[in-house]
């Protein structure tokens, strides 16, 4: 395969480009002069991973597509969608595919051989571990606002989470650079947190305790259903709070510094700059400026 040296005419296909790790690689892209067509629901033309119809139309003209497969590629059926979708590409001329992969979970791996083994496509694995803006973003953002974290985890188990802005820059370099071609890159951060001990960086960059509260998976669920959260997203979390979450995958890895020549931002420094553009409110001025 002839490598992809013009990268100002290589449209590039960036699915879930409105969320997390998808807008971040599409702002990267667009940063770079790489043309991006965004996918999603709605977008122009429209990407909906449930309705295949709308799949060829997005592809058309792609040289390179990011997969953020939603809702998880650990659902049921996953790799079934990830091999159609897949089969596609290649149809369409897509030359490198960047797959977003989660740890320790063996049905996202399977989604994983399917991709490095198509033929004709260079496919890149970025497996990553629990993302810190999970903290920031997402559904816990509310809960540290309110004053504390509070999830079904262990208060002993460690997770080495990753910051979404070091997972975007190696899915970035996969899909504009030579070399990376069948590579699975597992991200993490610099070190394994409690979920404590995250909640603790966040209470000093925000200058307020945040102490962790261990729930039962029946108390965190409860309060989903209470909430109105579809049923579907509360069978995923509590299949990764309860499965995923167990302490498998506790251990660092060295994805990023292999993929880019650099280590990944550790909890406490992505904590300061999500407190100081105001993730969790106001910050007191002499804690931010002691940051």
């Amino acid at each position: 395969m002839q490598p992809m040296t013009d990268h100002t005419a290589q449209l590039t296909l960036v699915t879930g480009g409105t969320g997390k790790t998808g807008r971040r690689v599409a702002a990267r892209l667009a940063e770079r002069g790489i043309p991006v067509r965004i996918g999603s629901r709605n977008a122009e033309p429209p990407f909906d991973w449930e309705d295949r119809a709308t799949w060829d139309a997005a592809l058309a003209g792609a040289r390179a597509v990011y997969v953020a497969y939603v809702p998880d590629l650990a659902v049921p059926g996953a790799d079934d969608v990830i091999r159609a979708f897949t089969d596609r590409a290649a149809a369409a001329g897509v030359q490198r595919l960047v797959l977003l992969s989660g740890r320790g979970e063996p049905e996202a791996e399977a989604c994983e051989r399917i991709v490095l083994e198509a033929p004709g496509i260079d496919a890149t694995v970025v497996r990553a571990s629990w993302f810190l803006q999970n903290f920031s973003e997402s559904f816990l953002q509310p809960s540290i606002v309110a004053g504390e974290l509070a999830l079904p985890v262990p208060a002993h188990i460690r997770e080495p989470f990753i910051d979404a802005d070091d997972l975007a820059d190696v899915a970035v370099a996969a899909l504009t650079e030579d070399g990376h071609a069948g590579e699975i890159y597992e991200v993490t951060g610099p070190a394994s947190l409690t979920f404590a001990e995250a909640a603790a960086e966040i209470g000093a960059a925000t200058g307020r305790e945040v102490p962790y509260v261990e729930l039962t998976l029946e108390q965190f669920t409860g309060a989903l259903t209470a909430e109105g959260v579809p049923a579907d997203f509360i069978e995923l979390l509590s299949y990764l709070f309860t499965e995923v979450l167990d302490g498998r995958n506790a251990a660092t890895a060295d994805g990023v510094q292999r993929a880019l020549g650099r280590p990944p931002r550790d909890a406490r420094a992505w904590a300061r700059a999500e407190a100081g553009a105001g993730a969790w409110g106001t910050v007191p001025h002499e804690v931010a400026a002691g940051a």
